[in-house]
């Protein structure tokens, strides 16, 4: 996927509609330096608005994924080579997500480990110990509902019974046990509970 193709195509696009980049944003609801960004090929939109974007437009998506307008005698295969890129994209972004998790999880583990400590072994009153080990708890206990819904929409779980390939709610997830990524769940298909593994593909 071309990203500067795509941003030139944006870019071409948005004034043909007689938009400013200003215009696009705020239909969009997210900043001018965004827009500016995709049509310079820095990013790309974020897959959420990219119905919206080419609705505002007039493009198809696989137009958008092109970088240009498709001919229909190529429209299916273009489009096959477009869903395989936005696959691998989201796996990609996927990715990330899952490694800002273990970073997230870590350091917030690593405050409250310190502040625990030094609560533990410096000499101070006792008031302030209890305030020490309660800001120490404060960072684990914010990023906690961020790293679990992290868990949840990023890639899938496989049901280890049927094989299915699904995301499961916020709640399956908070709940259950689980063992690194790996997590005690019912399957939606077959509704019959297993140890599911964390998986970034769908197929």
């Amino acid at each position: 996927m071309d990203q500067v193709k795509i941003g030139k195509f944006i870019a071409d696009c948005r004034k043909k509609q007689n938009l400013t980049q200003l215009q696009l944003a705020e239909r969009l609801n997210i900043t001018d330096r965004a827009v500016s960004k995709w049509e310079n090929g820095r990013s790309m939109p974020d897959i959420s608005l990219i119905p919206e974007l080419c609705g505002i437009l007039h493009v198809t998506i696989n137009d958008l994924f092109s970088g240009e307008v498709i001919d229909m005698d190529h429209y299916n295969e273009q489009l096959e080579k477009n869903l395989l890129d936005v696959a691998k994209m989201k796996e990609e972004a996927d990715r990330r997500l899952l490694r800002l998790e273990w970073v997230m999880c870590i350091s917030a583990i690593i405050c409250m480990l310190g502040m625990c400590m030094v609560a533990a072994y410096l000499p101070m009153k006792d008031w302030l110990r209890v305030v020490l080990i309660i800001v120490g708890f404060v960072p684990f206990l914010l990023v906690l509902p961020y790293a679990i819904k992290i868990e949840q929409t990023a890639g899938y779980y496989v049901c280890a019974k049927c094989g299915h390939r699904y995301v499961p709610t916020f709640h399956s997830v908070l709940w259950s046990m689980h063992a690194g990524r790996t997590r005690y769940m019912k399957c939606p298909h077959c509704h019959q509970k297993s140890w599911q593994k964390k998986v970034l593909t769908k197929d």
